[in-house]
């Protein structure tokens, strides 16, 4: 898949495409669905089928605390772009410039100066333009003016559940890893590589693999039963904490990892986390004793879920 980041990197060889416009956070079954049709028109009209997508989401620009947690950083997002077929990723960042773009502006300039888009793939709900404006009504308005096509998606139904990031998220938050995966397609996970930290879990008989989560909050918190697999396709068992660490003063959110009968150098490697269930949520324990009794107890509840 082609990556194409800002609009200075777009050339005369970017315009003619099918494109659809969207946050895509998840890559859940009703994103697939979007995406097998926009495949699908694009093979027909023999253009690369082309996600455009904002760097950050317009709710985290205009309101970072109140913006929902991301289910994928950006490069989750792209790996599954890529693996469900999609030709072109173009990324913008989101400014005080885009915002202010009325939907005639951001038809003209985007979606047919920029990009040349023959034809355009929406959901149901779509939005666009300043204070989200332009309605589907509108684009195909600005279709019919500048010779783009508007095919507009109904929503994705599984499980008797429109499928949705904000469906997703409240699988997750409740911890019904089960309900996420079906609605997602394939079991929840989080990629990261692994950094140094206070080595505090050595010390107390349970190494840990920490990962940077790269985004601003997690969609769900607690103690979990967790997959692990490194670049490499080794698989490993083992019990996650992701948190703040707030019994030892942590502040900043972090994911640690401890895989079960492991022993190795993970350092800087790549490791993609899967969640399987979870065990209980974060507490403060009075001390790191106390701590390492219930660590225990959380172990021995995770080996015998993922037996």
């Amino acid at each position: 898949m082609e990556l194409v980041r800002g609009l200075h990197n777009l050339s005369a060889r970017h315009r003619g495409c099918v494109l659809t416009v969207g946050n895509y956070d998840g890559v859940h079954l009703g994103h697939q669905q979007m995406l097998r049709v926009l495949k699908s028109r694009a093979a027909e009209l023999s253009c690369p089928a082309t996600v455009l997508a904002f760097e950050p989401s317009s709710k985290e620009f205009i309101d970072p605390e109140g913006a929902p947690p991301r289910l994928t950083r950006w490069r989750e997002k792209f790996m599954a772009l890529a693996e469900y077929g999609v030709d072109r990723l173009v990324t913008l960042r989101f400014d005080e410039q885009i915002r202010a773009m009325s939907p005639a502006q951001f038809a003209g300039d985007l979606i047919v100066r920029a990009l040349g888009a023959r034809h355009i793939v929406v959901g149901d709900d779509f939005r666009y333009g300043c204070r989200a404006s332009g309605t589907i009504e509108t684009l195909r308005e600005a279709g019919r003016v500048h010779g783009f096509a508007v095919e507009q998606i109904a929503p994705f139904v599984f499980d008797s559940v429109r499928v949705s990031s904000t469906a997703v998220r409240r699988r997750l938050e409740s911890g019904d890893f089960a309900g996420a995966a079906r609605l997602l397609g394939r079991p929840y996970r989080m990629r990261g590589r692994v950094v140094h930290g206070q080595k505090l879990g050595r010390t107390l008989g349970f190494p840990t693999a920490n990962l940077r989560l790269g985004r601003r909050k997690p969609p769900f918190w607690g103690v979990l039963a967790v997959r692990a697999a490194d670049a490499g396709g080794r698989t490993f068992a083992g019990v996650a904490s992701l948190g703040t660490r707030p019994t030892v003063g942590g502040v900043a959110p972090l994911l640690e990892v401890h895989l079960f009968d492991f022993d190795g150098d993970l350092y800087g490697c790549a490791l993609q986390i899967e969640f399987v269930a979870k065990l209980r949520d974060e507490a403060k324990f009075e001390s790191l004793d106390l701590l390492v009794a219930q660590m225990r107890r959380d172990a021995a509840e995770a080996r015998r879920l993922l037996a």
